[in-house]
């Protein structure tokens, strides 16, 4: 499956099926992250039950302190 990526084109592995195995690949299941999945911001509690399809157009933002 090919999705759009913070406006990248990437293909999926097989095992990624879920806005949560999604993270978990990047590793960033522990982190806080805002996730947008065809323009609608998801709450936490639907990673999980998330199903991402090909050609959906996914943002994450995550943030990273510093100085």
């Amino acid at each position: 499956m090919i999705i759009q990526l913070n406006g990248k084109s990437i293909q999926l592995g097989e095992n990624i099926c879920t806005v949560k195995d999604l993270l978990h690949s990047y590793q960033l299941e522990n982190r806080i992250v805002v996730v947008e999945v065809n323009k609608e911001i998801l709450y936490r509690e639907l990673y999980g039950t998330t199903v991402l399809s090909n050609g959906d157009i996914v943002e994450l933002i995550h943030f990273v302190g510093g100085g």
